[in-house]
């Protein structure tokens, strides 16, 4: 897909499970790959392999606590994240845009989306992620969108084949938070 027109209005809805193969695809090349070098989230700096796969999107999707929220352009995915309710706040995740899209506002506008979400399905007043702490240039995109570096990290999940391959021995996840309106 070519850069879809300023005319062109993205859609919003939550997936279901015929769209897991879109969606592992989706992720993995916006993160994982030469695929992934043509934006800006690439982590395959930092690790190799998948970065899910079919079960674990799957799974996600079968929790009652999850949604999975995809963009629409032209009746194509193109952007998705993951949206879980814990209680007093929701966690942000999963989240990718095509790569060759990356850069055009879709990212913004899914965050946006899965917290307008959260706070009217679910009625919570924050929003929570984790975010691999080298990747600086992502954290101050999420800082720019509202979030909050807690400086509060947990250790990189090394034993998780399902995460990926690590390149390095100093990645840990930092946790971001944002007050919903």
């Amino acid at each position: 897909m070519n850069r879809p027109s300023r005319t062109t209005r993205p859609t919003f809805r939550v997936a279901t499970v015929a769209d897991v193969p879109t969606l592992v695809l989706l992720v993995d090349s916006a993160y994982r790959g030469e695929s992934s070098r043509a934006g800006w989230t690439t982590e395959a700096d930092l690790l190799s392999g998948r970065r899910t796969d079919t079960a674990r999107v799957t799974a996600e999707l079968g929790k009652p606590e999850n949604r999975m929220i995809v963009m629409e352009v032209d009746d194509e995915i193109v952007a998705c994240c993951q949206v879980e309710h814990r209680g007093e706040h929701a966690y942000f995740g999963m989240f990718a845009v095509r790569p060759t899209l990356q850069g055009g506002g879709f990212g913004r506008a899914v965050l946006a989306e899965a917290e307008r979400f959260a706070r009217e399905t679910w009625g919570v007043n924050e929003m929570r992620m984790t975010v691999i702490s080298v990747r600086e240039e992502l954290l101050a995109w999420y800082v720019r969108r509202g979030y909050t570096r807690t400086g509060e990290t947990i250790p990189f999940p090394y034993e998780d084949e399902s995460v990926g391959v690590p390149h390095r021995e100093d990645l840990e996840m930092e946790l971001l938070v944002r007050k919903l309106g």
